[in-house]
């Protein structure tokens, strides 16, 4: 059994949705892949860089996160993705970035195809109810950052908005991270075994 996070409760469950690969660009115009941040526990979230309502906020408590991460920084991955591809371009996302100082070496503001990012938010994170195609009508818009383990499982969804709910995925994010690997043996069979010499 595993620990899921809902609302900082720990619960138990034996099956996670895994996250299917996808790739979308960066700030700096890279493509990334969720396939190339394997190791990493990552934090995802949706945004729109014009936002004039929770947006900013949702921003600021992501990098109350990161600087809480400032000496273990290999340990999470932020991923912000926006809603509004069309006018978030690199180069509106970058200047995002900028104005709130994010950290690159673990945060990626992430643009690309509209119909993929809300297939992602729809089927992949779950964090729309809405029913949609991607199309020019269509918009997404939530507060809730979803918790990837470094299987890519989905392991709790928090409110973004709310600090206290930052410290309790920062918690989650540190058990996460020390609890059992399922795929490796434990300590007394590795020493048994001999693999720890």
């Amino acid at each position: 059994m595993d620990t899921v996070f809902k609302g900082g409760k720990a619960t138990y469950d034996t099956v996670f949705h895994k996250v299917r690969d996808f790739e979308l660009t960066n700030q700096f115009g890279q493509k990334v892949k969720l396939s190339d941040l394997e190791g990493k526990i990552v934090v995802v979230d949706f945004f729109f860089t014009s936002c004039p309502t929770i947006c900013p906020k949702l921003t600021t408590n992501l990098k109350l996160l990161q600087n809480a991460f400032l000496k273990n920084d290999t340990l999470i991955q932020i991923l912000s993705l926006t809603v509004d591809p069309t006018r978030d371009t690199v180069a509106a996302i970058k200047q995002y970035a900028d104005k709130f100082q994010i950290n690159p070496d673990n945060w990626f503001i992430l643009t690309g195809d509209k119909k993929e990012i809300y297939d992602l938010a729809r089927n992949e994170f779950y964090v729309s109810v809405t029913q949609g195609d991607g199309g020019p009508d269509d918009f997404v818009h939530t507060e809730k950052l979803v918790l990837l383990d470094k299987d890519r499982h989905i392991r709790g969804y928090y409110n973004g908005l709310d600090t206290t709910a930052i410290g309790k995925l920062a918690g989650d994010i540190a058990t996460i991270n020390i609890a059992k690997d399922h795929k490796k043996p434990g300590l007394l069979k590795r020493l048994f075994s001999g693999q720890d010499h």
